[in-house]
């Protein structure tokens, strides 16, 4: 019988970046409750848009 390989979950540096944003948008309820899947693409694209102007800022 084969062995399932452990899943590893792989750890993203813009993770608490994208958390931050969340909290500030009122989007952090709704992510801990039904996952990130649960956003709409404007939502999700919102996020991403505000971590990559926050990013070119501070970097």
């Amino acid at each position: 019988m084969k062995q399932q390989k452990p899943k590893v979950r792989r750890i993203d540096p813009l993770e608490p970046l994208k958390m931050e944003i969340a909290a500030e948008l009122g989007l952090l309820d709704q992510i801990h409750s039904n996952g990130w899947h649960s956003l709409s693409a404007k939502d999700a694209g919102r996020i991403g848009g505000l971590m990559t102007q926050r990013r070119r800022k501070d970097g």
